[in-house]
């Protein structure tokens, strides 16, 4: 049973639920927002760093902070279960959290990416659900600055928030057993890039040579949440060339 809406001094608001018997999640939001995404953060900071016993990790996400932890090793006795006892110590911890300031305007990084063809087998479905053109949908694509809400769904997946709402496009009723890495989808109300080859339902409008995913790097994933995604339209000799070395990432 959720708990009531708990109020942070003259500070944010959230609610805590359970999920499971292993897990405590903390709503901060109901809608995708950057003030949403301010307090996610700020959220997963603070418990980030000042972990209580038996905690194990947290999964944040566009409007929650997920908090994992081992019921075995949750401590005290004033509260009659682990969640309970978990819930009283994420709400002390979170008193006196303010909303997380806007972060520091920093270069976007640049994807380019070849729409359309093989690349982009969805262009068309997607131009025609929004009653436009290809080219208008590339030209839309490519207009806003994103904000990386989170990382998820495989190593190194961007969710990414400001897609223009005109060329929103559902999801695959069937979807595909296998999407190259580097491909850019639509679904929904959002756009994001699979760094990987994996299964997915997501309209496929494009797709960028840069690698998201690097495994043998010090830093694996190229994007994090907070960070700022521009793409650019590139030709398919240009996708070609950049593929034999001929372009270097930024």
């Amino acid at each position: 049973m959720a708990n009531p809406a708990a109020s942070l001094p003259q500070k944010i608001k959230y609610q805590l639920y359970p999920l499971g018997e292993a897990a405590l999640v903390v709503q901060l939001g109901d809608t995708i927002s950057p003030e949403t995404f301010r307090r996610v953060q700020a959220c997963a900071r603070r418990l980030a760093q000042r972990p209580f016993p038996g905690f194990l990790e947290l999964v944040p996400a566009y409007t929650t902070v997920t908090v994992y932890f081992n019921p075995l090793q949750v401590s005290g006795h004033c509260h009659p279960t682990p969640y309970h006892r978990v819930a009283r110590q994420v709400e002390e911890l979170l008193q006196g959290m303010e909303p997380g300031a806007a972060p520091e305007a920093t270069e976007a990084v640049m994807l380019p990416v070849c729409y359309g063809g093989v690349f982009g087998p969805d262009l068309e479905f997607v131009a025609q659900t929004n009653q436009l053109t290809p080219q208008e949908v590339i030209a839309l694509h490519t207009q806003p600055e994103y904000v990386v809400y989170l990382i998820g769904f495989a190593p190194g997946f961007p969710y990414l928030g400001g897609m223009n709402q005109r060329i929103a496009a559902p999801r695959r009723a069937t979807p595909r057993g296998a999407i190259p890495a580097g491909s850019v989808g639509i679904a929904g109300h959002q756009t994001g890039v699979y760094p990987l080859e994996t299964p997915g339902g997501w309209q496929l409008i494009g797709r960028t040579p840069r690698a998201l995913f690097r495994p043998d790097s010090s830093s694996p994933s190229l994007l994090k949440a907070g960070d700022t995604v521009r793409f650019y339209p590139i030709s398919e000799q240009e996708f070609r060339h950049w593929q034999e070395g001929g372009t270097h990432e930024p």
